[in-house]
């Protein structure tokens, strides 16, 4: 099916849904949040954690008596090179991901939408058994978020296969 110069032409110079845009700079965001975790995990290779976070605790002003900083000193213990290497390795998995599905929507290219589709609702299950476990602001804020982002891609996907039924149509 070949397109006329004149509806190539409006294609070309067609705005971007300011929607999508916003979708993709809140999944570039989420793609430098887990690169730089992931950068932060692979600098901690090689070093004693329980040091790291003990001055992280003093530097924090946390209070050296306190449960919450004595718990988290006596787990450091676990983490080891090997741990570190996956934990980064899944930051930096997520943070490629996160890349393609903003590269994708921002291009507004159906793959991007369906694979943000599929991704974010394959998420909300835990998001919704995390709220349930501690209700907190941020909790419902992300769940929000994403049930927002979920509702919207299904919009575009579902009006984006409607316009083509009926060019198809029409064409007959």
């Amino acid at each position: 099916m070949m397109l006329d110069s004149s509806s190539r032409a409006a294609r070309k110079h067609r705005r971007h849904n300011r929607v999508l845009v916003l979708i993709a700079l809140y999944k570039l965001g989420q793609a430098l949040f887990f690169t730089a975790i992931g950068i932060g995990v692979l600098h901690l290779l090689h070093k004693d954690i329980d040091d790291v976070l003990a001055q992280v605790a003093t530097a924090l002003r946390f209070n050296p008596e306190s449960r919450f900083v004595n718990f988290v000193l006596d787990k450091a213990s676990l983490i080891n090179d090997p741990l570190l290497r996956r934990i980064g390795a899944v930051a930096f998995s997520y943070a490629a991901v996160s890349l393609v599905e903003g590269i994708g929507l921002y291009l507004e290219k159906a793959w991007g939408e369906y694979l943000t589709l599929f991704i974010t609702a394959s998420f909300l299950p835990w998001e919704i058994f995390e709220v349930f476990v501690r209700l907190t602001a941020i909790r419902i804020s992300l769940l929000t978020v994403n049930l927002l982002v979920l509702l919207y891609l299904l919009k575009v996907i579902t009006e984006r296969i409607r316009m083509r039924r009926s060019e198809e149509l029409a064409e007959l």
